[in-house]
């Protein structure tokens, strides 16, 4: 009989591609996963891992053992939403892993909803980039992942994870207010492409977003300056250090003295921002009121600007 608890080791390897990592991750010590990884193997008769390089890799017959973890896993997750259902459970903490700007567009007015109709939901967010929480989710340190697309996010295939779409919005081109451009309409992004960027760093799914826009358009930006914050972003593109493309939402409330705002023609840079559970959790009485509102706030958010 295959032990679950080793499943979820098997899963952790697979996704961190280091016994160290995957140990990490779970709170165990690298020698706990390595004679949970070898009990495993004994339990299946199969060799499940392979090194390559400084990491390891999943074997063939570790590969079908992992399309069926997916599938126990997200079974088990459906069995705890069903006993939490049967006793009632509207009470208890949730943790939240989001980015700053849906932290502050959809999750915060989605909290304050929550305290009014499920006064026993205790949410804890954790912010996180986009491409942060995902893993934290399939790690368990999170329930709900609020994520931005990105290259190579998991897809709404993937076995792990259950998917809510929530919303998308355009990037727009944010100039210094003496730029040439600045008073046209609109910004035609191969207009800049002799311009200096500012920009998020690599790894940031708003930097995929701007690197893929440019491509489309013709050119690579030249990045000169990088930063996470979209305020220090805006601020240096009104220092006149470049330009920049910026998601709608996340101007809000700027100070735009500085700079000028123009929408962008052509095929827009776009973010898809959704919410995401392990498989199998989405119909958790703690987790399925959370998602609920999450829709309904992302609904009701303007990104025409």
């Amino acid at each position: 009989m295959i032990d679950p608890r080793r499943l979820r080791i098997l899963r952790a390897v697979a996704d961190h591609r280091t016994v160290t990592a995957a140990a990490a991750a779970l709170y165990l010590t690298p020698s706990a996963v390595s004679q949970q990884l070898a009990a495993l193997e004994q339990e299946t008769g199969h060799a499940l891992l392979t090194r390559s390089g400084r990491g390891v890799r999943l074997t063939a017959a570790g590969e079908i053992l992992l399309a069926h973890t997916h599938e126990v896993l997200a079974q088990l997750e459906r069995a705890e939403a069903e006993l939490a259902a049967y006793a009632g459970g509207t009470a208890g903490d949730v943790t939240v892993a989001a980015f700053a700007t849906g932290i502050a567009e959809v999750l915060a007015p989605a909290i304050a909803r929550l305290a009014r109709e499920h006064p026993g939901l205790r949410l804890r967010v954790r912010d996180a980039e986009g491409d942060e929480s995902l893993p934290l989710v399939l790690d368990g340190e999170a329930d709900i992942a609020l994520a931005v697309e990105y290259r190579g996010a998991p897809g709404a295939d993937d076995g792990r994870l259950s998917v809510v779409p929530l919303y998308a919005e355009p990037f727009d081109a944010v100039l210094p207010a003496g730029h040439p451009l600045a008073d046209l309409p609109e910004v035609s992004l191969p207009d800049l492409s002799d311009a200096d960027w500012v920009g998020q760093y690599p790894g940031n799914p708003c930097h995929d977003v701007t690197l893929l826009a440019c491509e489309l358009a013709g050119f690579q930006p030249r990045f000169r300056h990088s930063s996470d914050d979209f305020r220090a972003v805006t601020a240096l593109v009104g220092a006149g250090a470049g330009v920049a493309l910026v998601p709608r939402s996340a101007l809000r409330g700027m100070d735009l003295k500085e700079v000028q705002v123009r929408p962008v023609t052509g095929l827009p840079a776009t973010r898809r921002v959704f919410a995401a559970v392990r498989r199998g959790a989405e119909t958790h009485p703690l987790l399925a009121p959370i998602l609920g509102a999450l829709t309904r706030e992302a609904s009701r958010l303007d990104t025409r600007g």
